[in-house]
């Protein structure tokens, strides 16, 4: 999970110089559709993968992913990096909860809901736009967790490959749509370069290590372990930025360990 989010915080690295010229769905657009290209020249999937149960399982999941990151990037255009991460944290608590059987369990649920809470710097916005896509991005992420433990038990190595593809597909039209008609003030293969780089980073990498984790475990407990996501941003800081952490950040830090810790299986 460490490694998951180390790559999507470089992933969002790369998306800042697509952010400047694109509005946030395209971004999103090309994050899984770029995705999508690189896992099917790497796993060359067949073409009966893509249909049956199987493919219609997978095509859900690829546009839960897509609609997920496209909620989540309308929000950020809207609300503090801090409060849209703490808003959207509500879909992996409500699984947690979903999941939860004993008192060890809503104590560490409370204490990772708490960690997140104090880790993402949430702050109060009125901009009522923002909100209700960040509480979009929460039900389709509860969704994604949900659908994306059905997906790894079929154990299928090209899952990823034919989600991202069909969503990406599915998605053509309102990229159309979407697209800045004046152009997006760069080179083409430069604007391919950063999706491409935007998609192995923010989508192949942590997805893949998200499958191979849902594999392994309960979505419930999966659920709780995302908590890690933004412990590793205020680690990721103090360390390769120099950010000197505050209290408040280092007990955020000691509940997400705690509860990680608590609700291991």
């Amino acid at each position: 999970m460490v490694v998951s989010g180390l790559s999507m915080y470089a992933g969002a690295a790369v998306a800042v110089g697509l952010f400047d010229v694109l509005p946030p769905s395209v971004v999103a657009w090309l994050r899984i559709a770029a995705a999508g290209l690189l896992l099917l020249v790497l796993r060359r999937p067949k073409i009966a993968e893509f249909f049956g149960r199987a493919g219609a399982v997978a095509a859900v999941f690829g546009v839960v992913t897509l609609g997920m990151n496209m909620a989540f990037y309308e929000a950020i255009s809207e609300l503090p990096l801090g409060t849209a991460v703490a808003i959207e944290f509500l879909g992996p608590i409500a699984v947690a909860a979903w999941g939860s059987r004993s008192v060890r369990d809503w104590l560490a649920l409370v204490l990772a809901g708490g960690g997140v809470l104090v880790l993402s710097g949430a702050q109060w916005s009125a901009s009522a736009y923002g909100v209700l896509f960040a509480l979009l991005a929460a039900a389709l992420w509860a969704l994604y967790i949900v659908v994306g433990a059905r997906v790894a038990k079929e154990r299928s190595k090209n899952s990823l490959a034919v989600s991202f593809c069909w969503a990406g597909v599915l998605a053509i039209p309102l990229a159309v749509l979407a697209w800045p008609q004046h152009g997006v003030g760069m080179a083409t293969w430069q604007l391919l370069a950063l999706a491409a780089g935007l998609g192995l980073l923010s989508a192949v990498i942590p997805y893949s290590l998200d499958q191979v984790i849902l594999r392994i475990t309960s979505p419930d407990y999966f659920a709780v372990l995302l908590a890690l996501l933004p412990l590793t941003a205020a680690l990721l800081g103090a360390v390769a930025l120099g950010q000197v952490l505050s209290v408040a950040e280092m007990v955020g830090i000691g509940a997400v360990v705690a509860a990680v810790a608590l609700r291991k299986q």
